[in-house]
């Protein structure tokens, strides 16, 4: 009776421990527990009583069944270590403590094992480890490592990336005096100094893009980093990062050495050359854009659009043009455009407009080129107004030659004709009146020679002063030119003009234009009545105009008409 009082007793006592404890037979068998021990492992009371470990624990590790058996068979007096999954919950990790159970004789009844849950902990460390693994793949792939200098100690220490980085053997021992002569010399190792002093002096972080001597000698880039740590207010040590950017570096030169090359291109191009937005705003702009439009820094042009570089009507036409390239993806090719700027400058450019695409395929804007050919076009004005004044002077070559070949071929004629009449006259008093017309016919051919040399003057000199001119008067004289080719056809001429009329005319025309009339009238008569010639002038609304009429076969208006008034058409 007494020992089962005092087996209730123990029970009750152990039941009220504040640790997770059980009391276990020689059989493992469960005999006493405190409440909390049933409370971490979700136990109904009573539901483990004379039941071993191994039916409550089946996921117990082989080795933390050696150690119960081992300390059972008081192999082992010290404390031992098992983690071990809660055979219920499934979720939780413990740590168990075994120690060999007595009785009052100082015999091994069983042993007494305390639990106690390190979920948390565990969690932590795998939290911990993958953090561990996470950094060293970081540390890998980012080629960075991590350092700490403890100020107190005077103790540098290099994790395996610093030391990989620095191409240090595996034995090197680092200090902080050798660490900075690392550093290359000048710009990189006065920087790394003066970081490293600012920081221990005033507590200051510093990141720093310098490079490095290697132990081997080699030349690299790297990403310095580092920070003060203190401790009650007291500088305690340093620590930061370490990183190789020397691919990174190196790449970058690559990347501005090609776009100052293409800078450099751009900038020298006899083109303009942008490129522009979804929305029409310059984004790039070269030397031939920023000169076209008066600036000298291309920031004052980067952001704008056409319309606040044009006036509205032309910005307008550039943004359709704009707007229908990002749309249909199609670049616009060499097309002549108008370019008119905000102070009136007119420029004819040949534009081309080439659509950027996304990785999308869409649009994400458009290069421009435009070739000034303002003087080109000006050129090809020239050009045609040479080829039509070549053209003009042509002409006036092949009228000036009908008038050589109408005017001398008449004096010719009447040159023949007198010659004959005088060598068939036997008159002495006839004979010296067709010796007077042949010197009034020579006098006429040296007039003829001098007006052809005025119509070459005409020819060369458009501004010529067009003079008054008696029209009776030169009427007369181109009778008396004719007057043995007149007399020879019975050419009767009837003049009813005025002799005080006047025509303001270039006095070498006028001469040859009766001329041509007055022959072409005899030359083109009817073959069945002799010439009858009609001169006549009128004035009409501030102009003289002389009409000349003839019986003759007339012309053909629709055939001829275009030619009826030019030079001598003979």
């Amino acid at each position: 009776m007494l020992k089962e009082t005092q087996i209730a007793a123990n029970n009750y006592l152990i039941k009220q421990l504040p640790e997770a404890t059980i009391f276990v037979n020689k059989k493992y068998e469960v005999v006493y527990a405190s409440d909390k021990w049933v409370d971490d492992h979700g136990f109904e009371p009573n539901q483990f009583f004379g039941k071993t470990i191994d039916e409550l624990f089946t996921q117990l590790s082989k080795e933390g069944k050696k150690t119960m058996r081992d300390c059972l068979n008081a192999k082992s007096n010290r404390d031992t270590v098992d983690y071990s999954l809660n055979t219920f919950s499934e979720d939780k990790w413990f740590k168990w403590t075994c120690k060999p159970w007595y009785d009052e004789k100082e015999d091994i009844i069983g042993l007494i094992i305390n639990t106690e849950d390190i979920t948390l902990d565990k969690l932590r460390e795998e939290r911990l480890e993958k953090l561990h693994s996470l950094l060293k793949i970081t540390s890998e792939v980012g080629k960075i490592g991590s350092w700490e200098y403890n100020i107190q100690e005077d103790k540098l220490i290099w994790c395996n990336m610093t030391r990989k980085i620095h191409e240090v053997p595996d034995e090197f021992i680092p200090t902080l005096d050798v660490a900075l002569n690392y550093y290359k010399e000048g710009y990189s190792k006065n920087t790394i100094a003066m970081v490293v002093h600012q920081a221990m002096e005033k507590g200051s972080p510093w990141s720093e893009r310098l490079q490095l001597i290697t132990h081997k000698g080699n030349e690299v880039w790297v990403q310095a980093a580092g920070m003060p740590i203190f401790k009650d207010d007291k500088l305690v040590s340093l620590t930061g990062t370490f990183q190789n950017i020397d691919d990174q570096v190196l790449s970058e030169t690559e990347s501005k050495k090609s776009e100052t090359l293409m800078r450099t291109l751009i900038d020298n191009l006899p083109l303009n050359v942008f490129i522009k937005d979804i929305d029409s705003r310059k984004i790039l702009v070269n030397k031939a854009e920023c000169d076209y439009l008066g600036v000298e820094n291309a920031d004052d042009i980067l952001g704008k659009s056409d319309f606040d570089l044009y006036d509205r009507d032309v910005a307008q036409i550039s943004r359709d043009e704009d707007l229908m390239v990002l749309e249909t993806l199609t670049p616009m090719l060499g097309k002549e455009t108008i370019s008119r700027t905000k102070d009136g400058k007119i420029t004819t450019f040949l534009t081309s407009k080439i659509p950027l695409k996304g990785n999308n395929g869409k649009a994400t804007g458009l290069v421009g080129i435009s070739l000034d050919v303002s003087d080109m076009k000006r050129k090809e004005e020239e050009l045609r107004d040479l080829i039509n004044v070549t053209s003009l002077q042509n002409k006036k070559l092949i009228n000036f030659a009908h008038i050589v070949s109408h005017n001398l071929r008449s004096h010719s004629a009447n040159f023949s004709m007198l010659l004959n009449f005088l060598s068939d006259e036997k008159d002495e008093s006839e004979r010296l009146n067709i010796e007077k017309m042949l010197t009034d016919a020579s006098d006429n051919l040296l007039e003829t020679l001098e007006n052809l040399n005025e119509v070459v003057a005409i020819s060369t000199n458009i501004n010529l002063e067009k003079k008054p001119v008696n029209l009776n008067e030169k009427i007369g004289i181109v009778q008396q030119g004719l007057s043995a080719f007149l007399k020879n056809s019975n050419t009767n001429i009837i003049n009813t003009i005025s002799d005080t009329a006047e025509v303001k005319v270039v006095p070498a025309y006028i001469e040859s234009i009766l001329m041509n009339f007055i022959t072409n009238a005899v030359k083109y008569k009817d073959p069945n009545r002799n010439p009858i010639i009609r001169l006549s002038a009128s004035k009409s609304k501030g102009y003289t105009l002389l009409s000349i009429a003839d019986n003759g076969l007339g012309i053909d208006l629709e055939k001829y008409g275009d030619k009826l008034f030019g030079m001598y058409k003979t």
